[in-house]
């Protein structure tokens, strides 16, 4: 089954609104796009439209939080984490417990184009303190993550997709803040993915293990606070170390892993992203492959760096 990460959110939050009343939603002007549509409908009396006032948005949510609400702020990557000023002083300077919910991340958005795509969003929020940093890879993991939400301490910013996510995960996954996901063997090299970028690093395994290159893919559902144990003990493992995510390269998911090997294991790790470029417009799986997100480009980008002078091995693709 595929479905938006933004959908699978839609659908769970209007569940969990029946089961807890202090949940409020509000939105800037996008309920129909960030699918908080589905609440309203359910639950107008908790539902704030906001009008096209994200500062405002954030501010009142902070404020509601702090009056004892749970309030999910929602609208696109990159339009909720530009108001990064009143982000930080309202929400994470005051720890209060906001869910700011970006959707519509990186160039997977397709023809919407560079305006909208949310880029630079985790390495605007994984910088502040207090702020737990998440993006689901899936359905599943999508509302298993929401449901955890509710009971979490704190603010929390939450990456979602436009597009279809094919199910990577079983019906009985279980989801743990901090720790990341190992999804298949392997010690030639290990991928650190999130987001969309998951279930293409698990398919380009599937192309290198005709190689007979074993690809480990560990899902990173959490970048911050980031499962150090497991980058270490991959690193460790494995021969190679690559990153994947749709975001640029400068401060998301594929800096905090070198961050943490350069601290504790040092180790060249090859990061998978833009590479301090926009992006463009096109449909997403034009995007994937012109910028070697789908799992050719992937197995292709692992390939060229196992097959480099450095990399000892010689394989074809």
């Amino acid at each position: 089954m595929s479905k938006s990460s933004r959908l699978a959110f839609g659908e769970e939050i209007a569940l969990l609104g029946e089961q807890n009343n202090d949940i409020v939603v509000l939105d800037a002007d996008l309920s129909k796009s960030t699918m908080s549509q589905i609440f309203a409908s359910t639950f107008p009396d908790r539902f704030f439209e906001m009008g096209i006032e994200e500062a405002h948005m954030l501010g009142a949510s902070s404020g509601l939080a702090l009056s004892g609400k749970i309030p999910y702020c929602c609208s696109f990557a990159c339009f909720i984490t530009g108001r990064y000023d009143t982000i930080r002083i309202s929400i994470a300077y005051t720890n209060s417990n906001v869910r700011i919910i970006g959707t519509h991340a990186g160039i997977g958005i397709g023809e919407d184009g560079t305006s909208q795509m949310g880029l630079e969003d985790i390495s605007l929020m994984r910088s502040l303190p207090n702020i737990v940093v998440c993006q689901p890879c899936d359905e599943i993991e999508t509302k298993a993550l929401i449901r955890y939400s509710v009971m979490h301490k704190g603010p929390m910013y939450i990456r979602l997709t436009r597009q279809n996510l094919d199910e990577l995960n079983s019906k009985d996954y279980k989801f743990e803040i901090g720790k990341g996901v190992q999804l298949t063997e392997g010690n030639d090299a290990v991928i650190f993915a999130t987001g969309a970028l998951v279930g293409e690093s698990k398919k380009a395994s599937k192309i290198l293990r005709e190689q007979n290159i074993n690809l480990r893919v560990v899902n990173i559902h959490t970048i911050k606070p980031i499962d150090k144990d497991l980058i270490i003990a991959c690193s460790k493992e494995c021969d190679h170390i690559f990153t994947a995510e749709d975001h640029t390269i400068i401060g998301g998911l594929g800096s905090a892993v070198c961050e943490v090997l350069s601290e504790s294991y040092p180790k060249i790790v090859h990061r998978i992203g833009l590479n301090d470029v926009f992006g463009e417009s096109g449909t997403p799986e034009a995007l994937y492959k012109k910028y070697g997100f789908n799992a050719e480009g992937i197995a292709r980008t692992i390939l060229s760096k196992i097959n480099s002078p450095s990399g000892k091995k010689r394989y074809h693709l």
